[in-house]
C-alpha cells in the first residue's frame, strides 16, 4: 500500500540546457511539507513536469524522474493555456478569492480542464493499485476526485484545496457548479485551511447537490464524506535554524548597517490582485500624511514577486505599483532614506531569512488568502521572540494567529492605526506576542499537516468500512434470504414514505406504483408471510390506497390499526382536544415560512415545510422545536422530528407500541422492520433480539443494518419474493 500524491505540478523543475534536461527541486510550501511523504520508498507524486516535452523524448524523462518516485503527465501548450491560464486561473482563481468581476466563463476552458482532469486520472492509473491512497492537491484538479472514484469505486481519496472556498452565492455563478462539486465529493474526505472553507463547502454542497450533512459529515448515496478544516503549516525548524547560518548572518549584517535607528517594515508577495498590495501602499501614504514625525524613522521592504505578468489585469496592477512606489517616493525621500525599497523579482531563501529576522514589522494585508505562509516564516525566524505581525483577517492563518495585529485589509485607516500600534509597542508585548505564536507555528508545523490529514482519511476510511458491514446488501441480504426461506410464520413491517416509495415535495403526489402493488401482491400470495404497513399517514389515504390488497394496516403511527379484512379501530381513550391551541400557534410559523403547511390528522398534527427555502425550513423547524417542546409535554404530546416534517401527536401514539401490540399472542419465527425517519426508531427498540431491522438512510440508527434509499428496499423484497419462488419451484 502506498500515498500517491497527485498535484498541477512536480515538486521539481525542469531545465534544458544542450538539449540535456536536469531537474531542480522546487521551493514551494507543499514540495517541502510532502518531501518526506514522497521521498519514502513507497510513495509517488504525480503531476505536469512544468515544460512541454516533445513526444518523442516523454519516455526519457519518465525514466529519469521515476528514480525521484515522479510520474508525469505530459501537456502541452494549448492545454496549459486553457486548463491552467484559463480554466483554472481566470475562472476558479478569481471566483473563490471573491474577484468575480475578473472571471471570464468561457465553454473551451472548460472542455479543456475537463480533458486534462481525465489526462491526470489516466496518468494516476499507471501507477495506482487497488489498496493505494490517493491524495489530490487543490483546485486545478476539482474533478480528479469523481473520475478515479468511478474507476476505483472502492479507493481510499483524500482532496485538499489550498485557496479559500467561496460561499454559496459566489460559488454558484460558476456556470458548471455541479460537475465541479461532483467531481469533489467523490473524495472521502475534503480538507481546507479553515473552519469558514469547511462551512461554505457544505453549505454549497448541501443547496446544489442531492446530499444531506450533519455536522461536517456530507450524506451521499454511495457514501459519507467528511469535510475538515487542516490549517497548513511551515517547516519551522528550518526557517527557525537559517538565521543561525554564516550566509545569512552576513545578509542580516549588510542589511543592518546604515540602518541603525531605522524600523523596517517588511512585505513579500506574489504579484496577484488577491493580495492588497496596493492598499497596503496606500495606508503606508496615509501614515506619512498624518503622522509626519515617522517621515525618515521607518523604511518599508516591499518584494513582489513576478507572476503571469503577460495576462493583462496582472501587467495592469504591476504597473499601478510601480507608478504608485514611484510617486510616493519622488514625494517623500531626501538624499539619505526613501520610504520604499521596492522589488520585483524572487530572492533566494538566505536573502528573505534574512530579511525576515531584520524587519520590525511584518505587514501581510491580504484581500483573501487561503493560509499565507509568509506570516508563518517571519514568526519562524523571530529567534528573539521580537517584532510584530500585522495580519490581515480575510487571511487563514489569522484563525491561528491571534496575538498578530488583525486587521480589515479594506481598511485603509485600520492598518495605518496597526502600523502606528506596531512602532509603539513595547518589547515585553512583542515577546509575549511572539512567544505564543511561535509556539502555534512551531508545533502546527507542516509534519504536523501531513500527518493529520493521512490519519483521518485512514479513520474515515474505517468508519466507512464500519458502516458497509451493516450495508443490507450481498452478504446480508443472503443471510436475510436463507432465515426468511426457512421459516414459515413471518412478519414483514414496512413503513412507507421514504422506505417503499421516495419523497416528493406534494404529499398527495407519493401514491404507489404499478411496481410497488405487484411486489406486494407477491409478498401476500405466500400464506406464511404477513405484510404490515405502519405509516404516519392518514387512515383514509391508507384504505384508499392498500385496503383492496391482503395487508394489515397501522395509520398515523398507531393511532389507527385494521387487520385484513376487519374495520379500522382507533386507541381507545384519545383526545383531540389539544388541536386547536397547537394548530394556532404552527399557523403563525407557516405564515412565516413559504411552502410550509400544516396537515391535519384524526389525532396528530404535522408541519411539513419540504418546498420550503433551503435553510429557512430548518431554522423554523428548530424554532417550532424550541418554543414548543414544553407546550407539547405539558398537553401529554410527543414532538417528533421528521424527514422535512415536525409531528405533534398523542404520547400514547407510537409505532414501536403499536408493533408490539401487533405482535401480542402472535409467535413469528421470521421478522423483518424497515423505515427510515425518527419514528421509526420506536420500531427498532421495540423488536425482539432476533428481528432483522433496517434503517433506510445511513446515519445513526437503533437498527442493525441500513439500505440506501427505497429503490435498495424493493430490491432486497423482491429478492425474498424470488428466494420463495426457488423455494417453492
Amino acid at each position: 500500500m502506498k500515498t500517491v500524491i497527485i498535484s498541477n505540478r512536480l515538486p521539481v523543475k525542469i531545465i534544458e540546457e544542450n538539449e540535456e534536461y536536469t531537474f531542480i527541486p522546487s521551493e514551494g510550501g507543499l514540495a517541502t511539507g510532502l518531501a518526506d511523504v514522497y521521498k519514502s520508498g513507497n510513495s509517488i507524486w504525480v503531476g505536469w513536469p512544468g515544460i512541454e516535452v516533445p513526444e518523442e523524448r516523454q519516455e526519457e524523462v519518465t525514466q529519469k524522474l521515476s528514480k525521484l518516485n515522479l510520474y508525469p503527465v505530459f501537456l502541452t501548450q494549448n492545454e496549459i493555456n486553457l486548463y491552467y491560464e484559463g480554466f483554472s486561473n481566470e475562472i476558479l482563481w478569481p471566483v473563490f478569492h471573491y474577484m468575480v468581476t475578473y472571471a471570464h466563463f468561457e465553454q473551451n476552458y472548460w472542455d479543456c480542464y475537463k480533458s486534462v482532469n481525465e489526462k491526470f486520472a489516466k496518468s494516476a492509473m499507471q501507477v495506482l493499485q487497488r489498496k493505494d491512497k490517493i491524495w489530490i492537491q487543490d483546485y486545478q484538479l476539482l474533478l480528479l476526485p469523481g473520475i478515479l472514484r468511478q474507476k476505483l469505486p472502492a479507493a481510499t481519496i483524500g482532496f485538499f484545496q489550498h485557496i479559500p472556498f467561496p460561499s454559496d452565492e459566489i460559488f454558484r455563478l460558476i456556470p458548471w457548479r455541479e460537475e465541479l462539486l461532483n467531481g469533489l465529493t467523490g473524495a472521502d474526505l475534503i480538507g481546507f485551511h479553515t473552519y469558514d472553507d469547511v462551512r461554505h463547502f457544505i453549505s454549497t454542497a448541501t443547496r446544489l447537490l442531492p446530499v444531506n450533512s450533519s455536522s461536517n459529515v456530507l450524506n451521499s448515496n454511495e457514501r459519507q464524506i467528511v469535510v475538515e478544516a487542516f490549517p497548513m503549516g511551515i517547516d519551522f525548524n528550518k526557517f527557525s535554524g537559517l538565521t543561525a547560518t554564516k550566509e545569512v548572518k552576513e545578509e542580516i549584517d549588510y542589511f543592518r548597517t546604515g540602518k541603525e535607528g531605522m524600523k523596517i517594515i517588511l512585505s513579500i508577495d506574489r504579484l496577484d490582485y488577491s493580495k492588497g498590495i496596493l492598499e497596503r501602499l496606500k495606508a503606508l501614504e496615509l501614515l506619512l500624511q498624518v503622522h509626519p514625525e515617522y517621515i525618515g524613522k521607518i523604511e518599508l521592504f516591499m518584494i513582489v514577486v513576478p507572476s503571469r505578468d503577460t495576462v493583462p489585469q496582472y501587467s495592469e496592477l504591476r504597473d499601478q505599483i510601480d507608478q504608485f512606489v514611484g510617486n510616493l517616493n519622488a514625494r517623500y525621500r531626501s538624499i539619505n532614506w526613501i520610504p520604499v525599497n521596492y522589488f520585483y523579482r524572487s530572492f533566494p531563501i538566505e536573502v528573505l531569512s534574512a530579511l525576515y529576522a531584520t524587519a520590525d514589522i511584518c505587514l501581510v494585508t491580504p484581500m483573501r488568502d487561503g493560509m499565507n505562509l509568509v506570516s508563518k516564516e517571519y514568526i519562524a525566524s523571530r529567534n528573539n521572540n521580537d517584532g510584530v505581525l500585522i495580519l490581515s483577517e480575510m487571511a487563514g492563518a489569522s484563525k491561528e494567529l491571534t496575538d498578530a495585529v488583525i486587521v480589515n485589509p479594506n481598511n485603509l485607516g485600520d492598518i495605518m492605526e496597526a502600523i502606528v500600534t506596531a512602532l509603539k509597542m513595547p518589547v515585553e508585548e512583542q515577546q509575549q506576542r511572539m512567544k505564543a505564536m511561535r509556539a502555534i507555528v512551531e508545533k502546527f508545523n507542516v509534519k504536523h499537516w501531513v500527518n493529520n490529514f493521512i490519519l483521518r482519511l485512514n479513520e474515515v476510511k474505517d468508519s466507512q468500512k464500519s458502516l458497509l458491514t451493516k450495508h443490507a446488501v450481498n452478504a446480508i441480504n443472503e443471510v436475510i434470504a436463507a432465515k426468511y426461506a426457512k421459516t414459515t410464520d413471518r412478519v414483514l413491517f414496512l413503513d412507507y414514505d421514504g422506505t417503499l416509495v421516495d419523497f416528493t415535495g406534494n404529499i398527495d403526489d407519493a401514491s404507489p406504483d404499478a411496481e410497488l402493488y405487484d411486489l406486494i401482491e407477491n409478498l401476500t400470495i405466500d400464506h406464511a408471510n404477513k405484510v404490515v404497513i405502519i405509516s404516519g399517514r392518514r387512515h383514509e389515504t391508507l384504505e384508499q390506497w392498500f385496503g383492496h390488497l391482503k395487508v394489515d394496516l397501522i395509520a398515523e403511527h398507531g393511532a389507527w390499526q385494521k387487520s385484513h379484512g376487519d374495520k379500522w379501530n382507533s386507541l381507545p381513550l384519545l383526545t383531540d382536544q389539544w388541536k386547536q391551541e397547537i394548530k394556532t400557534l404552527l399557523e403563525t410559523y407557516t405564515d412565516r415560512t413559504p411552502g410550509s403547511f400544516i396537515e391535519e390528522k384524526s389525532y396528530s398534527l404535522v408541519w411539513h415545510y419540504r418546498k420550503a427555502e433551503e435553510g429557512l425550513g430548518e431554522l423554523r423547524a428548530n424554532e417550532i422545536i424550541s418554543h414548543m417542546k414544553i407546550l407539547a409535554a405539558d398537553k401529554g404530546l410527543q414532538l417528533m422530528p421528521g424527514n422535512k416534517v415536525i409531528e405533534f401527536k398523542n404520547m400514547e401514539v407510537n409505532k414501536g407500541k403499536a408493533a408490539l401490540n401487533w405482535l401480542y399472542d402472535k409467535h413469528p419465527d421470521f421478522i423483518l422492520a424497515l423505515g427510515d425517519d425518527h419514528t421509526d426508531e420506536d420500531i427498532f427498540r421495540a423488536m425482539p433480539e432476533e428481528a432483522f431491522t433496517i434503517k433506510v438512510g445511513n446515519n445513526i440508527s437503533e437498527a442493525k443494518y441500513y439500505l440506501n434509499d427505497f429503490k435498495e428496499v424493493r430490491k432486497l423484497l423482491w429478492s425474498l419474493v424470488k428466494e420463495e419462488f426457488v423455494e417453492r419451484g
